[in-house]
């Protein structure tokens, strides 16, 4: 359990948590910066690059593949580390990495090589983080605070998905790539200097000197989580999710500035609707699953977020009812989408031992976020061989395999309460 402190009694508020607060603070931030640069990097390839399917399709590979490089080896580390350290240093990486893309712009060096350089390394980067964050949370709470908790860091990730894909188009299609790569290298900075002023010493689980090598850290943290039958149905559900997303996402971006001819800005504009959406959803992740439970709540909310995106290939041009109808479809999206994150976050954090944290979370993003790169690949193929139109609805209508396996699992039977 996480050392006593004012913030974490059972009847306080994490809010009250200076350390929550920065960390809070810094997690923003940094999702700001990586949201702004996953917009950044791929409109840049198609609107100045003139990047075709097949390339956009490898560059959003190329920037997910580390998920399955490193994923499980993230885990076996943060494990062993301060999750405080390895968040601060992978945003000082992402900071030079994203700095160093600015300034190669401005000696006309940012072409497809260096674009799939910097996606490849800011990826890698961002997995170390984002296990680390996950388990950061563990050790500065109360299992019982973890409810209200994931769902304060969630809604941080939706106020980066408000503003991160509207201020990347919109420095794109305004400025140049050079600006919006300098803008996601502020956005890190800036986390870096939050992060680094948490002050509470953590307890690393397992610290001891003839600790396990990796490798079979490594091996446990699978084991148990293909053991767990909860987590389990997770990692299932989450790779359906993940690929076929993938696939939607890459078609998807080209489709809306190629088929309903909308700018850089206004593409900006229709993806950053998720983020109030999934603001409202961390909300409801921290009410519905109590009252309704976990199990209905989950499959309920795949079904209708994934299924919101089923209704895009349906529009046509760039008029007003086309733009207002594809912010109706990513608010729904990102509502439920959240809610579904906040929800599955909730169960894998309260059915894992503390020294397990790090790595059941990794082994979950291998085997999920894993399927990624084969997705974006697809979706890129599909582009080419079918046309925009038709791959967005096989891709759409493939996200529904997510809540299929939740249905088919235990996830479905879980109540009101966690098993803890």
């Amino acid at each position: 359990m996480p050392p006593s402190s004012p913030g974490s009694s059972a009847s306080s508020s994490v809010w009250r948590d200076a350390d929550f607060r920065r960390l809070w603070a810094g997690q923003t931030a940094s999702q700001l910066g990586e949201h702004t640069t996953l917009v950044v990097l791929p409109l840049f390839a198609v609107l100045a690059l003139d990047a075709g399917a097949g390339q956009l399709g490898a560059l959003r590979a190329v920037g997910q593949v580390p998920i399955l490089l490193f994923s499980l080896l993230a885990g076996a580390w943060v494990d062993r580390w301060r999750a405080r350290t390895v968040m601060v240093l992978t945003d000082a990486a992402r900071a030079v990495a994203l700095g160093a893309a600015a300034v190669a712009g401005l000696f006309g060096l940012l072409g497809l090589p260096a674009l799939f350089v910097a996606a490849f390394t800011v990826g890698a980067l961002s997995v170390l983080f984002d296990v680390a964050y996950q388990a950061s949370l563990v050790r500065l709470v109360r299992r019982d605070q973890l409810l209200k908790g994931n769902s304060a860091l969630e809604g941080s990730r939706s106020a980066a998905q408000i503003g991160g894909p509207a201020l990347g188009g919109a420095l794109v299609s305004l400025f140049s790539a050079q600006v919006a790569a300098a803008s996601g290298a502020l956005f890190f900075a800036v986390s870096f200097m939050s992060l680094r002023r948490i002050r509470r010493a953590e307890a690393v689980p397992e610290h001891h000197e003839r600790a396990p090598r990796v490798r079979h850290r490594m091996r446990d943290g699978l084991r148990f989580v293909a053991g767990h039958p909860l987590l389990r149905a997770v990692c299932l559900a989450s790779a359906a999710f993940q690929f076929s997303f993938a696939a939607t996402m890459t078609v998807y971006l080209l489709f809306l500035p190629r088929e309903l001819h909308l700018s850089g800005a206004t593409v900006g504009l229709a993806l950053a609707a998720t983020g109030p959406g999934a603001l409202l959803g961390s909300v409801l992740g921290a009410r519905l699953p109590g009252r309704y439970g976990h199990g209905v709540v989950l499959v309920s909310a795949a079904v209708l977020g994934n299924g919101a995106l089923l209704w895009v290939p349906a529009l046509h041009g760039s008029s007003a009812v086309t733009v207002a109808a594809l912010l109706a479809v990513n608010f729904v999206l990102g509502t439920f989408g959240q809610l579904v994150n906040v929800t599955v976050m909730s169960v894998r954090q309260a059915v894992t031992p503390d020294g397990m944290q790090g790595r059941a979370a990794a082994t979950i993003t291998f085997v999920g976020m894993g399927s990624a790169p084969l997705g974006s690949l697809l979706g890129g193929f599909l582009a080419q061989g079918w046309g925009l139109r038709t791959s967005l609805l096989v891709t759409a209508a493939g996200m529904m395999l997510s809540p299929a396996v939740m249905a088919a699992s235990p996830l479905v039977r879980l109540g009101r309460r966690l098993p803890l």
